[in-house]
């Protein structure tokens, strides 16, 4: 199939054509044709698919034909968990515009409040939003749902993880009843799955990968580090090696980041860090420096598992294993994108050896051991925890009537038949 039998508007179709995609990718294919005819959609897909054009192109397709409503409040919103996330869903809605006449915007948190209210205020075709700043909007009575056709959840699983699904619950009770929800997520089970099935009016499913589907692009190792220096001698030896394009590190803290950076940096790597401390502005200028090429290494908190889209990453660093192991798939989902391959290499200590074995229960093999010449680890992989030995326990009797359990002693079958002795006298008067 190629993008002209999708029957997108004209000018959507010239977008197309001039950033130079012809074939849709399968969740393209099988998303758009359900979204063009009106119907709710909950759909999963792999990192890296085309995710977000697959609902951008037909929401682009509804705005460009005129509304019935009046009213200056926008026809599609879609809810993302980080700015990052919107960032790249505005970037795909002013690429396929191009040859439109299309207003969009978002409504983030870490950003002013003016130009916000100011776009707010003004007639809004299309807006990209988190949940918490967009809630704060609709408390001061600021956002106006009433031209609302089209609400996109996208990457639900995410903003359920953090904490946003009250929020979501809230804002999707705000617009009107009659409108289509798309959902998409990395899975379609558990919660996601609860609150699809309170949101959405008789949905189509498209389940094209479940979480745990192994990305075949990707080459998976892992090294055994002892300790934390052992960790960044570790590292300091992928990056010097001139093997690495463009990489992605991950650490599981702030703090962290921060501090691999400045390391890398005291060692002449070109490096920045990525965390949510830092304000939009100076988080979207890091991302354009590892984009353009002035930095080479981008070390990141899990504000970079989604939504980050650099084509060119040629490799993601576990310097730390996330907490989730569902976070495990779209940190290294970072690299293989768009047919490319990628590596993905794990630094496991001794506190992460639990984490691995649940990632890889997840992905369904093990991830690949490997070591570094002369920097081999001192100490073992660590066997699983063996079961204790049951020890066999007395057994117990107890006596009809009795309140308490008494050990039953040894001995022969018919002495514990007879039961206990009873004296001379007693058997005189019994057989009398």
């Amino acid at each position: 199939m190629q993008f002209n039998e999708l029957k997108l508007d004209s000018r959507i179709q010239q977008s197309i054509e001039k950033a130079g995609f012809i074939k849709p990718t399968e969740i393209q294919q099988r998303a758009i044709p359900v979204v063009l005819s009106g119907a709710d959609l909950m759909a999963s897909a792999q990192t890296g698919t085309g995710k977000t054009a697959a609902f951008v192109l037909p929401a682009l397709d509804r705005i460009l034909r005129r509304s019935k409503k009046p009213g200056n409040g926008p026809r599609v919103l879609v809810l993302t968990p980080t700015r990052e996330l919107a960032m790249q869903v505005n970037q795909n809605i002013r690429q396929f515009s191009r040859f439109s006449k299309v207003s969009s915007g978002s409504i983030i948190g870490g950003m002013a409040y003016g130009p916000q209210l100011r776009l707010l205020r003004g007639r809004l075709d299309l807006l990209v939003a988190t949940p918490g700043r967009l809630l704060d909007h609709m408390e001061r009575g600021k956002v106006d749902f009433s031209r609302l056709e089209i609400l996109v959840l996208d990457e639900a699983d995410r903003m359920l993880d953090m904490g946003f699904i009250d929020a979501v619950k809230e804002i999707a009770e705000a617009t009107p009843k009659s409108r289509q929800t798309l959902l998409f997520s990395a899975t379609l089970e558990g919660q996601v799955l609860k609150v699809a099935n309170q949101l959405l009016k008789k949905p189509e499913s498209i389940a094209l990968a479940a979480s745990n589907r192994r990305h075949k692009s990707i080459q998976q190792h892992m090294h055994h580090a002892d300790s934390k220096a052992h960790k960044q001698k570790l590292l300091e030896h992928h990056l010097e090696s001139g093997q690495l394009f463009k990489s992605l590190v991950f650490t599981a803290t702030k703090r962290g980041a921060e501090q691999v950076a400045k390391v890398l940096r005291g060692k002449n790597l070109k490096s920045a860090a990525l965390h949510g401390d830092m304000s939009q502005n100076k988080r979207r200028q890091t991302v354009e420096n590892l984009r353009k090429g002035r930095i080479d290494t981008l070390v990141a908190t899990d504000v970079a598992a989604r939504g980050l889209d650099i084509k060119d990453i040629s490799h993601v660093i576990n310097y730390d294993l996330p907490t989730v192991a569902e976070d495990y798939i779209h940190r290294i989902g970072r690299t293989g994108r768009a047919s490319a391959t990628g590596c993905a290499i794990s630094l496991v200590g001794p506190a992460d050896w639990k984490k691995l074995s649940q990632i890889e229960k997840l992905i369904g093999q093990k991830v690949k051991r490997e070591v570094v010449d002369g920097l081999e680890p001192t100490s073992g992989e660590p066997r699983p925890a063996s079961k204790p030995k049951r020890t066999a326990k007395p057994r117990r009797r107890f006596s009809k009537g009795a309140k308490q359990a008494t050990t039953h002693k040894p001995g022969s079958w018919r002495q514990r038949q007879a039961g206990p002795k009873r004296s001379r006298s007693a058997r005189v008067k019994k057989a009398a």
